[in-house]
């Protein structure tokens, strides 16, 4: 019998599809676990592949790929050194499977199934896996270990059944993606699976962006009197080498020095640079290109890009136009200046003038209104499209969910771009982070310490400068009021007369409601962006474009 097992947590970035890759960052981390004495190494949820694979995994070819790929792990074991528990889909006569795999002594030894695939939020696993039946804990080196997968953990059957066949330790690999309310659920949820069955507890997470979807990391281990053995960090890269003892009739693991999670501002920003940071080099794009308006949103995005990427793959654009305040520009060169990026002034009125010029015969006679101003907004896209064709920099998109919800954006303008690390902010989101970035550098950034964002640019009223004195707040609400109808509208789904009762105005919520789905059409067509909230529009709230319901009792 063993009373002693080192087990190496991989807490790792995969990249969809890119399985040479995860296979190299899966041998990597053996290696250092092999110097470091462990017996086995665990990797999360279908790390081989990545997380989430979407229809990718349906592809036949692919399939082969993931076969050959775990065929030539199997060989790495043959030296006697650490076993491989690797996530990866598994094809079996009851169809394709969400698996965790166990490699050891030169073979495949053993696999477990996914057995609740999750069919909501961001997730829709049934679409491409067959769920696994109730699975009994696979040996390994004499100790019966227990491999409940990811969602497997938000119920009891599954832990329980391992218990009740023999499973000593539970280890529970995860591709759980961050939203500001999921530390405290997976703590929750592990901490119910203890007391119901004993067992001591590992839960492994992946990091990394992926398309809208940001994971934070943050694995733990806790002992079966819910003790806290070990913290992970979030948002970075671990390998982390537990040491199991068996004391008495159970496994205990011992208490290694532990991160400090983040919360609040801090975990967001974070969430954003890394989400950012991976679209754009898991896409091989070799840097960004933004427009700098001298407003908040732009730049904290700006801010985003340099503390994702490095200063020397921003470029910031300002596009100034006869509604530009010179405060804005001051502004914007400021922050430019603090960041240390390339900034350029790009002029728009030839080309403002050249579209007013070749619709005039169409435009006669009629009053100018928001089409002109569309006009402006949408010159600035076509310019940084450019910029993007010439030269590979791919656009950052700044609009913050405020305006996005109620459609204050415009298609083929400000929404031009591949990828918006505010899409899921409200208004006053940004200005904390803001106030946060300037007081403070985040652990994975790559920009400069102190003020980035010059205060006035925080502290004057928000305007799409694209008429004269034009200010945010004369076409919408406060960003107080705003904000909070839109809270309860998409995050909580709030009926109407809720929402009233939490002292809106009941014409306004009427008005908010309506501008929040006839805007739907433009959501369609937005960048993908990273995800914050337990809402966020895309993966999370699917409405229909074509919708006729209005809930104004």
């Amino acid at each position: 019998m063993t009373d002693q097992l080192k087990i190496a947590l991989a807490q790792l970035n995969p990249t969809v599809g890119d399985i040479a890759g995860n296979m190299a960052k899966a041998r990597a981390a053996r290696a250092d676990a092999a110097a470091k004495g462990a017996d086995l190494v665990m990797f999360p949820e279908l790390f081989l592949i990545g997380y989430p694979p979407e229809d990718l995994v349906l592809k036949p070819s692919f399939q082969l790929a993931v076969d050959e790929a775990l065929a030539d792990l199997a060989k790495d074991t043959a030296d006697g050194g650490p076993g491989y528990l690797i996530g990866a889909p598994s094809r079996e006569e009851t169809g394709l499977h969400n698996s965790m795999v166990l490699i050891d002594g030169g073979e495949i030894v053993g696999k477990r199934h996914k057995v609740h695939l999750p069919n909501y939020g961001v997730f829709d696993e049934p679409r491409v896996f067959a769920a696994g039946s109730m699975p009994g804990p696979l040996p390994f080196r004499g100790v019966r270990l227990g491999v409940p997968v990811c969602e497997d953990i938000w119920f009891e059957d599954v832990t329980e059944c391992l218990e009740e066949t023999g499973a000593e330790i539970l280890l529970v690999p995860n591709g759980s993606p961050f939203d500001t309310e999921k530390h405290d659920a997976r703590t929750q949820h592990c901490v119910a699976r203890i007391n119901e069955t004993g067992l001591p507890l590992v839960y492994l997470n992946q990091i990394g962006g992926q398309d809208e979807l940001v994971f934070d990391g943050a694995s733990f281990v806790l002992n079966s009197d819910l003790s806290l053995a070990s913290q992970m960090p979030a948002w970075k890269e671990n390998v982390l080498v537990t040491t199991w003892s068996r004391e008495g009739a159970g496994w205990v693991c011992a208490a290694e020095a532990s991160a400090q999670i983040a919360d609040g501002d801090e975990a967001i920003y974070s969430a954003c640079v890394l989400g950012l940071r991976d679209y754009v080099t898991k896409n091989r794009f070799p840097g960004v290109v933004l427009g700098l308006s001298g407003g908040v949103d732009s730049a904290i995005c700006a801010a985003m890009a340099v503390d994702a990427l490095g200063a020397d793959k921003v470029h910031c654009v300002m596009l100034p136009y006869k509604y530009t305040a010179d405060e804005s520009v001051s502004d914007a060169e400021q922050c430019a200046a603090a960041l240390g990026v390339r900034y350029d002034s790009v002029p728009i009125e030839g080309p403002v003038k050249g579209f007013l010029a070749a619709l005039d015969p169409m435009f006669a006679n009629t009053q100018s209104d928001t089409t002109e101003e569309n006009l402006q907004s949408r010159t600035r896209g076509t310019i940084l499209m450019a910029l993007s064709n010439k030269f590979g920099s791919m656009v950052v998109t700044t609009g913050n969910k405020s305006e996005v919800s109620v459609g204050y954006a415009t298609l083929y303008g400000d929404m031009n771009g591949g990828y918006n690390p505010i899409k899921d902010l409200y208004k006053l989101q940004v200005f904390a982070l803001c106030r946060w970035r300037n007081a403070n550098k985040p652990s994975i950034g790559l920009g400069p310490e102190g003020e980035v964002i010059p205060v006035n640019i925080i502290t004057k009223p928000p305007s799409a400068e694209l008429r004269e004195d034009q200010k945010d707040e004369d076409s919408l609400p406060p960003y107080e009021v705003l904000d909070d109808i839109l809270e309860c509208l998409v995050e909580k789904e709030m009926p109407f007369a809720d929402i009233v009762e939490r002292g809106h105005d009941r014409d306004l919520v009427k008005r908010i409601e309506h501008l929040l789905y006839i805007a739907e059409y433009k959501r369609r067509q937005a960048a993908p962006g990273v995800k914050i909230t337990s809402r966020n529009f895309g993966r999370d709230r699917r409405y229909p474009i074509t919708n006729g319901y209005r809930d104004a009792r």
